[in-house]
């Protein structure tokens, strides 16, 4: 009897184990393939070719302190996903002292070097330092290597979202306390900038644009911390702007649903194209336990949109979602 019993309970956590996620539940736990809650805060995420890769800030209890990790998730559904790893273990790389900061992690791959370049926000923790952290890998899934921090043309960045046009040009968008919001294009082998695009004179972190339909849509938190506000969005015909006046992207009494914007997703797909909002529930006190604000946008004509949130499904072939 008792042989029979841990049969049945080796057959349960299996079951489990390998469960398949079938919808996007905004704001609900989201188990990976061990049934672990992805820890890929502030992240993004790239395409290639089949595959989409999440990065984000790890943030699971127990981690050493004295160290600051990116975890690396892959999906072919942007449904299930697969933990790859740390594919970041980063020790103070610049003696930036106690409770350094690196935040942000967004992923590029460049065809040319055929390198995975991560760009990162590195600080001090009283967010003085304010530089941009560059981590290369030659495979997906780590290990990345530290190479350098700099400051984009000169400017102070704390906030960071990456854009990758749909001609593959890679762009940086950085928070400026001092000036505002900057969109800027990456060099060819993406290891610095190459120019300003664009400065929108307005104090927004959490930057983050999407191209569709002729127009260039780009949206950003205020200034609160880790406390969430009503996100708002532009538009613009260029990267070099002018850019519209910013208006909400959801009931401002929601404060964007509780959540702050990290990145808009596009599924361009057989029949249709879907934009995600990518957004963090940030829990300061129980960062592991952070959660993802999935939603996809209403979005055309100049009009970007979030509706209430809700479960959903989306098919990656065609770009549908339901």
């Amino acid at each position: 009897m008792k042989k029979y019993f841990t049969v049945l309970a080796a057959i349960f956590i299996c079951a489990n184990l390998f469960a398949q996620n079938t919808t996007i539940n905004p704001g609900a736990v989201w188990p990976d393939n061990n049934g672990d809650h992805i820890q890929a805060h502030g992240g993004g995420i790239i395409k290639i070719k089949k595959t989409y890769y999440w990065y984000g800030e790890e943030r699971r209890k127990g981690l050493d302190t004295n160290y600051r990790y990116v975890s690396c998730y892959s999906s072919n559904d942007l449904t299930n996903w697969k933990f790859l790893g740390d594919v970041v273990k980063m020790q103070d790389p610049e003696n930036l002292g106690y409770r350094w900061i690196l935040e942000r992690p967004k992923v590029y791959y460049n065809k040319q070097t055929k390198k995975y370049v991560m760009y990162f926000h590195l600080d001090t923790r009283n967010y003085k330092y304010a530089r941009v952290g560059i981590a290369t890998s030659a495979k997906p899934d780590g290990d990345f290597k530290f190479v350098k921090s700099f400051r984009p043309l000169g400017h102070e960045s704390r906030d960071i979202g990456q854009f990758i046009d749909d001609d593959g040009a890679a762009y940086l968008v950085f928070e400026d306390r001092a000036l505002g919001f900057h969109i800027v294009k990456l060099s060819d082998d993406y290891m610095s900038v190459e120019k300003e695009m664009s400065l929108v004179r307005k104090p927004l972190e959490g930057g983050a644009i999407v191209h569709y339909k002729g127009l260039y849509y780009a949206i950003g938190s205020a200034l609160t911390g880790w406390n969430p506000n009503p996100n708002l969005s532009a538009t613009s015909a260029s990267l070099e702007g002018p850019w519209t006046e910013f208006k909400d992207i959801a009931p401002p009494q929601t404060n964007t649903y509780g959540s702050q914007s990290t990145m808009l997703l596009k599924v361009v797909g057989t029949k249709s194209t879907t934009v995600i909002y990518m957004g963090d529930q940030w829990r300061p006190k129980t960062q592991w336990d952070s959660r993802y604000l999935w939603i996809p946008v209403e979005i055309g004509d100049g009009k970007l949109w979030l509706p209430e949130p809700k479960p959903f499904t989306i098919d990656v072939k065609t770009g549908e979602y339901k």
